[in-house]
């Protein structure tokens, strides 16, 4: 039998709050956590609105700004995430054996350096003409090879390897919008296989910033709905028009079953199923028929050993741009057949926006707490009806429900599906 794996620590620090506890709380209420952006001046540019963590820093977790300064904005978070999951499960003081203890994330690149890449160019251009030895010598003159280094998507799974003295599997992937969800389903496969019996998993990614939504503008995958920022962001509403930038992170403490009872752990819930499959399709566009994220529903329902109508909930992708929505509805009624129209469907995306790399991890902690509350969150701002988009969006204010088995779809740039399966622990 593969051994079975539990979540006995969640963290997160995302636009709707600190830890999950607040998160959660907002959540149920239908807030918003979308507003103009600030950490860069946007006037200019097409999207001026985003979903950013506000008044937080890493001296909330303990930490030295000074130490962390130069390091990522999402390597920070992350920091802050992880210290919560590890604190809420309190793991760390039981193990014996530290390379029995990895670390998977599925994190995004780090920060931009915007205004010395423009100074580069800047200094590279006369009269028209490029100068690369121009570029070149500003750059060895500007650069701070250690701001460079922390660019790198691998650095923050290095930092908490570091802090927590994880001297197990050690990975990172970034899988666009599904790296944080493939990150729990390959950090779960690790202590199926017996490599790990602890891992510390989710990710982390922010891209408020020039490049990062010059990149989407260019996609036209954002709302532009600027005048009503905490409105831009509507999945499934007929009215949609693109997605909100979010950023921040999502922890989760994985470990085998039998070790988690026997330290007398909690147990948020156990990772019953995962899928993942690629479109082979387009780089940024969605096959229409939806097949690859039927697929990987489908997979991780079955990973579960389940029947598609024993599923309670679903966590959808749920971007709130037209293509993912039509079609993640159209997954839906292909999977679910029959019951399609009976599970309910919610996007967290209404109201904490789009958090990339760290989406799904984020997400799958809301899971957890629907099922252990019993209560579904809503789909915000959902006002006028799609008749492509027909199933039960839980509309505007949250349900109460019990939930046994959760679904949570996330789906990314370069047809990356992922699909995980959370369950209710029973023993």
């Amino acid at each position: 039998m593969r051994r079975r794996v539990v979540i006995t620590g969640i963290g997160t620090i995302n636009p709707m709050g600190h830890d999950p506890e607040t998160v959660w709380s907002g959540l149920k209420e239908g807030k918003s956590g979308v507003a103009k952006t600030t950490l860069f001046d946007a006037s200019g540019f097409p999207t001026k609105i985003s979903a950013e963590v506000k008044n937080w820093d890493v001296s909330a977790c303990g930490e030295s700004v000074d130490e962390w300064k130069n390091r990522g904005r999402h390597t920070r978070f992350a920091v802050g995430a992880a210290k919560q999951a590890v604190a809420d499960s309190g793991v760390a003081e039981t193990i014996k054996d530290p390379t029995r203890f990895g670390v998977y994330l599925g994190s995004g690149e780090g920060n931009q350096d915007f205004m010395t890449f423009s100074r580069m160019m800047a200094a590279a251009m006369k009269d028209g003409e490029y100068d690369a030895s121009k570029f070149i010598a500003t750059g060895l003159e500007l650069l701070d090879p250690a701001m460079e280094l922390e660019q790198e998507p691998n650095m923050p799974a290095a930092h908490l390897a570091t802090m927590f003295n994880a001297q197990g599997p050690n990975l990172n992937c970034l899988t666009a919008c599904a790296a944080s969800s493939q990150a729990v389903g390959e950090a779960t496969e690790i202590i199926r296989r017996g490599e790990a019996d602890v891992m510390l998993a989710g990710g982390t990614h922010s891209m408020i910033h020039p490049f990062g939504v010059t990149g989407f503008n260019l996609l036209t995958a954002l709302s532009e709905s600027n005048e009503e920022p905490t409105k831009a962001s509507r999945p499934f509403d007929r009215l949609r028009n693109g997605f909100v930038l979010g950023e921040g992170s999502g922890m989760v403490i994985l470990e085998e079953l039998e070790a988690a009872q026997k330290r007398g752990a909690q147990i948020y819930g156990e990772i019953a199923g995962y899928g993942t499959t690629a479109d082979a399709y387009r780089i940024t566009d969605i096959p229409p028929d939806g097949h690859g994220g039927i697929a990987a529903m489908r997979m991780a329902i079955a990973d579960a050993g389940l029947k598609p109508d024993e599923i309670q909930y679903v966590n959808a992708h749920g971007t709130s741009t037209t293509v993912n929505d039509r079609v993640e509805s159209l997954a839906c009624r292909e999977v679910f057949g029959d019951a399609a129209h009976k599970i309910p469907v919610s996007s967290t995306k209404s109201m904490m926006g789009h958090l990339i790399a760290a989406a799904g991890v984020t997400e799958m902690i809301v899971c957890l707490l629907a099922i252990r509350d019993s209560v579904l969150p809503p789909t915000i701002n959902y006002e006028n009806p799609d008749p492509d988009c027909d199933l039960d969006y839980i509309p505007n204010e949250a349900r109460e429900a019990s939930v046994r088995y959760a679904l949570n779809n996330s789906f990314g740039f370069g047809g990356q599906n992922v699909t995980l399966c959370l369950s209710r622990f029973e023993d």
